[in-house]
């Protein structure tokens, strides 16, 4: 028997997580299914690119994956990945994508999802339609892989985010973590309007103006500002005022997007109209899931409600449950916003007159709960900055249980007859993780089924793989059903391997491992695990140096071919200009690169070098080569450049020769690989023109060759003085704290863990006995190892003669790490 032909168009994580459910169901024997996906991956979570944008957990692109490429040939699913569906014919009953192909189906499932919005406004794109030069949205991998790189290609970088909902402060956040400056528009007059109220919103917008970033609402965005270049300067508001800027994000709102539905004769309206199976109106074959779906006038913009529609779509479909209906949902929110948490449910404000309405306001403290009750139920409720009750009051909310006398005990832990909000005492059925539909039952049930650690239950059930705002009643719930055992993963350098980074360091130097695979071979239980692949290749050259065993599969794109990739597929270059200081030699050979390979933009950067932003991956070789200076390392977790002032040869204030300790330092520690990135200054005087002190090492001139030695600083969202390590007399003092607190920054340091976490962690105090009363007899084998290290060092420009790999410099291949070709 021919199976039915089942098609969906959409890859996104509607029309995955329907596929899953069909697949859970038998749908694999039933259906011959095919995908077509406009974006050239398989399904990723897009939750997880706020994640991705603040640099949060090690995250790179491969991390977002919900269902990889494997997955479908598994399941015997036909992807077409990176086409776009174009035109739907009803009647002949087929789907023509965009690079012509045509697609018959017997049962069609629409799961086109939402597009960002972006309001008419000057400036904001191009003649011929297009997104213009430093605009983006926040809604793909592209989006994100492009901010993050204009951020670390270019020094001292302002974005204006338009729009101060949920996106537009994700997007506000990651940006300032990545060290921009960062205002953010929003014409309603208060944050996060849709979700909180004006005093919720006033809380959160102190809160946000605490990490650095601009707020301004009530403030429409009229204009994009853009010099002769069509590069970004700024947008105008619409009372005349204007705001600088270099980078602006779009985070106004999304809209359904149902052009392919419409352009087929769908009805549409908000949204695609579906019935409670999910059924097209007056259709008998085609359905629709997701945030492009409109049913009973609501259109659902959460993850939650679209895993309930996908569930009742794959019941409907295999027969499973053929009386399942689609009633709508009651949504509930729980979130972390820019590091902040959040929960928000039904209605902000009282509505009747009969309303109860509690409100607990402490904009000190940066807390707010308020709740709605109407009939002795909860119909509405928002709590900001201490979410201890969210569970309790989502369970209260979705179930519409009965209230106890005492309102206040539902906000917090009083005597009387309060219910309480802790893990043992919910029901199996509280819904735990909202983004990824996961209730303390299923929880509880992966753990009875052997799960023995919190990271086990995450990579089951994915509680906790969405905004993170759960994990810790994940870990709370885990801890009761597994009788309260301690997660012994908690200290692991990587999930995959049971070692904390000095045990793993340990046995790869006993063991001789020198690469990543042979890593996975020996020491994880498991096998290999993608997301742990950089981590490992870091450890590995911290551990060997040059002598480790390069496997380019182990390495992000920047890595592998030693540049900064852009927005376009193409690449920045930085070459290295030591303390900042230039030649008029290194001037002329940087501007005839810029002229014989059409770089469309040469920039100075705030580290004081010259970027070359633009370059093919092709050319990348004989720009090196036509340079003939050594690589600067813009692009790697890496030891990567020293600010100076101008010092005492020339500056009337200056104290100490910073330029020439800043060159002496660069020329030690280039290239150096470090758990995160390292960035150094030293000043000649205590004015701090290079602003060494909120560096992740620096170094002040406080006297004829006298220097403070700082420690720990940072200039990004969490802005932090260094902490003062100490006072030495001689420039030979300073390069051997900087070797000692570098080596063992590197060899202790978790991964992607900046100094400004790291420093506070073991403790200015114990640093000092560590580094120099040398209270454990650590610093001669610190002093040997970073010798080695130095001595080891190799520019990789050097290597531009023999690639490792045909695709190393070659732009025939995709630069992202999935393929863009049908799987079967």
């Amino acid at each position: 028997m021919t199976p039915t032909r089942l098609l969906v168009v959409g890859n996104g994580m509607a029309g995955a997580r329907a596929v899953e459910e069909i697949l859970a169901r038998g749908g694999g024997d039933m259906f011959a299914i095919t995908m077509i996906g406009d974006e050239p991956y398989g399904n990723y979570n897009r939750i997880m690119l706020s994640h991705v944008l603040s640099g949060a957990s090690g995250l790179e692109d491969d991390d977002l994956l919900i269902n990889p490429m494997s997955w479908y040939r598994e399941n015997g699913v036909t992807l077409y990945a990176g086409d776009r569906a174009m035109r739907l014919d009803r009647f002949a009953k087929t789907v023509t994508c965009e690079s012509g192909r045509v697609v018959e189906y017997d049962l069609l499932v629409v799961a086109t999802g939402s597009n960002t919005f972006f309001p008419n406004m000057d400036g904001l794109r191009e003649s011929d339609g297009r997104l213009g030069r430093g605009v983006f949205g926040f809604r793909t991998i592209a989006d994100t892989n492009g901010m993050l790189q204009m951020a670390e290609s270019c020094d001292d970088v302002a974005a204006v985010v338009i729009g101060g909902g949920l996106l537009g402060l994700e997007a506000a956040y990651g940006l300032r973590t990545q060290g921009l400056s960062v205002d953010v528009v929003h014409s309603p007059t208060h944050l996060m309007n849709q979700q909180l109220d004006e005093r919720g919103g006033h809380v959160l917008r102190t809160k946000i103006e605490q990490l650095g970033i601009g707020v301004h609402t009530g403030t429409r965005t009229s204009a994009v500002l853009r010099d002769a270049r069509r590069r970004v300067t700024g947008v105008e508001f619409a009372d005349g005022r204007t705001l600088a800027a270099d980078m602006i994000v779009v985070t106004a709102g999304i809209r359904p997007n149902t052009e392919f539905a419409r352009a087929g004769g769908l009805v549409v309206e908000r949204g695609i109209v579906v019935d409670d199976q999910m059924r097209c109106e007056d259709e008998s074959a085609i359905y629709a899931v997701g945030e492009c779906a409109q049913h009973r006038g609501e259109v659902y913009g959460l993850v939650a409600p679209v895993w309930e529609q996908a569930a009742i779509l794959a019941d409907n479909l295999t027969g499973t449950n053929p009386q399942a209906r689609y009633r709508g949902s009651r949504t509930a929110t729980k979130l972390k916003v820019a590091g902040i948490d959040v929960a928000a449910m039904g209605v902000k404000g009282p509505e009747h007159p009969d309303d109860e309405f509690l409100q607990i306001y402490e904009p000190g403290t940066g807390v707010y709960k308020s709740m709605v009750v109407r009939d002795n139920t909860l119909i509405g409720a928002m709590l900001l900055g201490d979410v201890s009750k969210a569970a309790l009051l989502t369970q209260l909310f979705v179930d519409k249980v009965a209230l106890p006398e005492q309102r206040i005990s539902v906000l917090f832990d009083v005597s009387g007859d309060g219910a309480t909000a802790s893990a043992a005492d919910l029901p199996d059925e509280t819904q735990v993780c909202n983004c990824n539909g996961v209730s303390k039952g299923d929880i509880v049930a992966c753990v009875r089924n052997g799960a023995s650690t919190v990271a086990d239950v995450m990579a089951t059930t994915r509680a906790g793989k969405g905004c993170g705002s759960c994990k810790s009643l994940v870990k709370e719930i885990v801890g009761c059903a597994g009788g309260g055992a301690v997660d012994p993963t908690a200290d692991w350098y990587v999930p995959c391997i049971p070692m904390t980074k000095a045990e793993l360091i340990s046995a790869v130097r006993e063991r001789g491992i020198r690469s990543v695979s042979e890593l996975f071979a020996q020491l994880a239980p498991a096998g290999e695990d993608a997301t742990a692949k950089m981590p490992l290749a870091s450890l590995l050259r911290v551990v060997w140096g040059p002598d480790w065993v390069q496997e380019q599969g182990a390495l992000f794109i920047n890595d592998r071919v030693h540049a900064n990739i852009q927005r376009d597929g193409t690449f920045s270059v930085v070459p290295q200009m030591k303390g900042g200081v230039t030649t008029p030699d290194q001037l002329r050979r940087i501007a005839d690169v810029a002229d014989r390979y059409g770089v469309p933009l040469v920039k100075v950067t705030g580290g004081q070098r010259i970027d070359l932003l633009g370059i093919k991956k092709e050319d990348l070789p004989k720009v090196w080569g036509d340079l003939g200076m050594p690589s600067g390392f813009a692009y790697g977790k890496s030891f990567r450049t020293v600010k100076t002032c101008v010092g005492s040869d020339f500056c009337r204030y200056g104290l100490g020769d910073s330029t020439s300790l800043g060159i002496a330092i660069e020329e030690r520690f280039q290239g150096l690989e470090t758990p995160a990135k390292l960035k150094l200054a030293v000043a000649g005087c205590p004015r701090n023109c290079s602003e060494a002190l909120c560096k992740d090492f620096g170094v002040v001139s406080v006297g004829a060759d006298r220097w403070e030695v700082y420690v720990g600083g940072a200039a990004g969202a969490h802005v932090r003085k260094g902490d003062l390590l100490a006072t030495v007399d001689g420039t030979a003092m300073v390069l051997t704290l900087a070797s000692r607190f570098i080596q063992y920054y590197r060899e202790n340091a978790k991964w992607l863990e900046r100094t400004y976490d790291f420093v506070p962690r073991v403790g200015l105090d114990r640093l000092r006995e560590l580094l120099i009363e040398d209270a454990d007899g650590l610093c001669a084998g610190l002093d040997e190892r970073m010798q080695i290290a130095v001595d080891g060092y190799r520019d990789p420009w050097l290597d531009r003669t023999a690639p490792r790999s045909a695709a190393q410099f070659s732009s025939a291949l995709p630069l992202l790490p999935f393929p863009q070709v049908p799987v079967r």
